[in-house]
C-alpha cells in the first residue's frame, strides 16, 4: 500500500485528474456528460464548490475546483460525483468490462478508475499554468487541432470573459511546465 498523503487546505483551489476504469472512452459520450453534469449539479447542492476550469476527454476529465472557506473536504465530492454518475448512468452505458474480483469486494463498478490525482493550487501562476494545461489537453491528446474546436470544455468560457483570444493554442503550443498535470503518475 502506498505512503501517499493527499493535501487538504480549506477554501483550497484543487486541480484533478479523474480516469475511466481501464481508459475506457465513455466519459465524453451524451450519456456520459450528461450523466456527468447531472451528478455534478447534485453534489454541489449538498456540498457548495466552484469549477474553476474543466474539460472532458473521452477516457478522462481534469478539473480545477474551489472549496468554500474552511471547507477541505474534496474527497467526499469526487467521491459522490462518481457514485452518482454510476448510478445515472452505468446501466445506460452498457460497458462489459469485466469488473476483478478487488472491485466486486469494494462493490466498484467498472466506469472510474479507484485512484485520482489531486494538486493544491499554490498561486496565482500556478492556477495560470493548471488552466492552460486544461484547455490545451485536447489538442495535445490529438483530439483537435485548436482548444477552440472541443466542445467539451470551459475554454469557451474563458474566451468570453476575455481571459484567453479564441485562438490560444491554435498556432503555437503553450508553455506549460513539464510538471504540471499529473496524468504521468496515474
Amino acid at each position: 500500500m502506498s505512503n501517499y498523503r493527499r493535501a487538504f487546505v480549506p477554501g483550497g483551489t484543487y486541480f484533478f485528474v479523474l480516469n475511466t476504469y481501464k481508459r475506457i472512452p465513455w466519459l465524453s459520450s451524451d450519456i456520459g456528460r450528461a450523466g456527468l453534469r447531472k451528478s455534478i449539479k447534485r453534489v454541489q447542492k449538498l456540498y457548495p464548490f466552484t469549477i474553476d476550469a474543466i474539460v472532458l476527454l473521452p477516457d478522462h476529465l481534469h478539473m480545477m475546483l474551489t472549496l468554500p472557506d474552511g471547507d477541505s473536504k474534496y474527497p467526499i465530492r469526487l467521491g459522490l460525483i462518481k457514485d452518482f454518475v454510476t448510478r445515472y448512468s452505468g446501466h445506460k452505458l452498457g460497458i462489459e468490462a469485466e469488473i476483478s474480483q478487488s472491485r466486486k469486494k469494494r462493490k466498484e463498478s467498472n466506469l472510474w478508475q479507484r485512484r485520482y490525482w489531486e494538486h493544491v493550487i499554490r498561486d496565482e501562476n500556478d492556477y495560470a499554468h493548471h488552466c492552460d494545461y486544461i484547455h490545451y489537453n485536447p489538442v495535445k491528446h490529438n483530439l483537435c487541432r485548436s482548444p477552440k474546436d472541443w466542445e467539451f470544455s470551459s475554454f469557451h468560457r474563458f474566451v468570453a470573459q476575455g481571459i484567453y483570444p479564441e485562438d490560444w493554442g491554435a498556432n503555437e503550443v503553450p508553455l506549460i511546465p513539464e510538471d504540471i498535470g499529473g496524468e504521468l503518475y496515474l
